[in-house]
C-alpha cells in the first residue's frame, strides 16, 4: 500500500489522469476489472450484477494500550444482486447475497487490550463467512420496502452519511450497540434472521423497523464470532431484538437530516453489581442478578454547513450522533459522536474526502461501583476505576480512480477499554495508557 501510494504521488499526471482520462481508460472506469469485455454489462441487463472488492489496511500502534506493534487486517466482500422482475417477472423484487473473506489480525484484540472503540471497521475474527442473503419486495411504487432472511442492523439503523468517510468502526455501528447487545447484536461481521420493513411516502419523511433474532451467534456461550464462524448459523430461538426510526429531511440548498430510533431485546441480562441475593457480587463472587429485558434510545443528526460553488457534493458537512441505554445492565450506557467531512478540499480532486470524528463512549455507574467494591474487598489487588472511552480520529480518503481509495488515518484513543488494568503489569495494577494509533487503508472495487 505504501508503494502504491508513492507511486500515484510520483507519476506526473497520475492524479490528472484518474480525473480526466480518455473513455476506457482504466482510470475512469467504474471498477478495476471494467466491464470483462461487455459481459458485465450484458449480465445486469439481464438482472444479474456480480462485484466484489477489497479492503486493506496496516495500522501501528505506537503507544500506550496492552502494548505496541504493528497489525495488517484485510476484508475481500463478495455480491450477488438478482432483480427478479428481470429474470423472471417478479415485480419489485430483488435477491441480495454477500460473502466475506476476513484476514489479517486487528489492534483491539493484539494491541489495545479489548478497547471498546475498535480502530478498524473491518477488524473481525479470520474467516469466511456468508453475511447478507435476503429477499427483497418493493410495493406501492416503491413506498414500501420489505426485506427477509439474513440481514444486518448496521446496514440501515444508527447510520451517519457523514461519519462513512471515517475508520474506527464506532462511526458505523456505534459502540453503545456492539458492547451492550449480545455478541455486538446484528452488526458487522454476524448477521442474523430478520424482517425488516421501510416506508418512504415522499422524499422527507422515512420510517423503518426490523425484528431479528436476539442473538446473531445463536446457543453459544463463548466468542459469537468462533461459534458462528461460517455465518450460517440461522438461529431463530433465541429471544427478538427489535428497533425503529423514523427520519426526516429538510430540503434546501444546506440540507439537514433527523433519525430518532428506539430498541428493545427481549433476554436475559445480568446485573453489573449485584448478585442473586442481591449482596454485591464483587464481594461475593457468586452468580449476578437477572434482569429481563434490555433497551435504548438513539438520535442522530447529519448538517450539510456550507456548499462549494454549485457542486452537488463538494463542501463541509457534520454528524451528531446519540445515544442510551440503562446502566444497571449495560456495560456502556451513554454514548455520543460527532464530527465533520469536506468532499472535494483541495482542487482537482473533487471527490477526496477530508474527515475529523471524536466518539465517546461512557462506562455505566452500576459497573464502576462493581470495581470499587472489588478494590473494597481486596485491597492488595486494586485496580482502576472504569469510567469512559473516547477517540479523536483524522483521515483523508484520496481518490487514485474510481475504483480505488488509499486513506492515511490518525487515532488518538483515551482510556483504552474504558480505563481497564494494564495486563501486563503487576497487581496493584495502573490502567492502560492513553493509545496514538497511525495507519493506512486501502479499498479496491473489483
Amino acid at each position: 500500500m505504501l508503494a502504491a501510494a508513492a507511486i500515484a504521488a510520483a507519476i506526473p499526471g497520475f492524479a490528472q489522469n484518474a480525473a480526466t482520462g480518455t473513455p476506457d481508460s482504466i482510470w475512469t472506469q467504474d471498477t478495476l476489472t471494467g466491464t470483462w469485455a461487455g459481459l458485465r454489462t450484458d449480465l445486469q441487463d439481464r438482472g444479474v450484477t456480480l462485484s466484489a472488492s477489497e479492503v486493506a489496511e496496516t495500522f501501528s500502534n505506537t503507544s500506550g494500550g496492552r502494548k505496541t506493534g504493528t497489525v495488517f487486517t484485510g476484508r475481500a466482500e463478495f455480491d450477488l444482486d438478482l432483480d427478479l422482475e428481470r429474470l423472471a417477472g417478479w415485480r419489485g423484487a430483488t435477491i441480495h447475497v454477500n460473502a466475506l473473506q476476513i484476514h489479517g489480525r486487528g489492534l483491539t484484540a493484539d494491541t489495545l487490550g479489548g478497547n471498546l472503540l475498535d480502530p478498524s471497521s473491518i477488524e473481525a475474527n479470520r474467516a469466511t463467512r456468508l453475511f447478507d442473503a435476503y429477499l427483497e419486495q418493493k410495493l406501492f411504487d416503491d413506498t414500501l420496502s420489505i426485506r427477509i432472511g439474513q440481514i444486518a442492523a448496521d446496514d440501515e439503523f444508527l447510520l451517519s452519511d457523514y461519519a462513512a468517510a471515517l475508520v474506527n468502526g464506532t462511526f458505523g455501528w456505534a459502540a453503545i450497540m456492539a458492547a451492550d447487545l449480545p455478541n455486538g447484536g446484528p452488526g458487522y461481521p454476524l448477521s442474523t434472521p430478520g424482517v425488516r420493513v421501510k416506508w418512504t411516502p415522499d422524499m422527507s419523511f422515512s420510517w423503518q423497523t426490523a425484528v431479528f433474532n436476539g442473538d446473531p451467534a445463536g446457543d453459544c456461550s463463548g466468542n459469537g464470532q468462533v461459534c458462528n464462524d461460517n455465518g450460517l448459523t440461522f438461529s431463530t430461538d433465541k429471544d427478538v431484538f427489535v428497533i425503529s426510526e423514523i427520519g426526516y429531511v429538510v430540503p434546501g440548498d444546506l440540507p439537514a437530516s433527523f433519525k430518532l430510533g428506539g430498541w428493545y431485546h427481549s433476554g436475559h441480562f445480568t446485573d453489573l453489581r449485584y448478585d442473586e441475593d442481591k449482596d454485591l457480587a464483587a464481594v461475593t463472587g457468586a452468580e449476578p442478578y437477572t434482569r429481563r429485558g434490555d433497551y435504548g434510545f438513539y438520535a442522530v443528526i447529519d448538517k450539510r454547513l456550507w456548499r462549494e460553488g454549485e457542486s452537488e457534493n463538494q463542501g463541509l458537512g457534520g454528524f451528531f450522533r446519540v445515544g442510551a441505554a440503562p446502566g444497571d445492565r449495560n456495560m456502556v450506557s451513554f454514548y455520543a459522536d460527532a464530527g465533520l467531512s469536506y468532499i472535494g478540499l483541495i482542487e482537482g480532486h473533487d471527490n477526496d474526502v477530508l474527515a475529523l470524528g471524536f466518539a465517546y463512549a461512557k462506562i455505566s455507574d452500576r459497573v464502576r461501583d462493581f470495581d470499587r467494591d472489588y478494590n473494597l474487598a481486596n485491597p492488595s489487588a486494586q485496580r482502576p476505576l472504569r469510567d469512559y472511552e473516547a477517540v479523536v480520529e483524522l483521515s483523508y480518503s484520496y481518490v487514485v480512480a474510481p475504483w480505488w481509495t488509499i486513506q492515511p488515518d490518525i487515532q488518538y484513543i483515551i482510556h483504552p477499554a474504558g480505563h481497564s488494568a494494564d495486563p501486563e503489569a503487576p497487581l496493584p495494577s495502573p490502567a492502560m495508557k492513553n493509545a496514538f494509533v497511525i495507519g493506512l487503508r486501502t479499498a479496491i472495487q473489483i
